[in-house]
């Protein structure tokens, strides 16, 4: 992989655009059930627990980082947008 995708996900809202507009399904979004620790597919208490990133889907494309109304998302190397992740 020539690009490395970046999340900060102390600021994902689990809104969902960038899991819904990837192209190639390369992104998940869950939290964990406390107790049984199975993935759950829906954003609990406002926030997402992990988003995923299939390194083996991703095309680099920056579709994600365009479609995050957040600006949590970033890509270095092949596919970089220049925008910067919101800290």
């Amino acid at each position: 992989m020539a690009f490395a995708v970046h999340v900060n996900i102390e600021r994902c809202t689990g809104c969902g655009n960038c899991v819904a507009a990837c192209p190639v399904n390369a992104l998940e979004l869950f939290t964990l059930d406390p107790v049984t620790l199975e993935k759950i597919y829906q954003v609990q208490d406002g926030n997402a627990v992990s988003l995923d990133v299939k390194a083996e889907l991703c095309a680099g494309c920056g579709v994600c980082v365009e479609a995050c109304p957040y600006g949590v998302i970033s890509l270095s190397g092949k596919g970089a947008t220049g925008i910067p992740v919101r800290t």
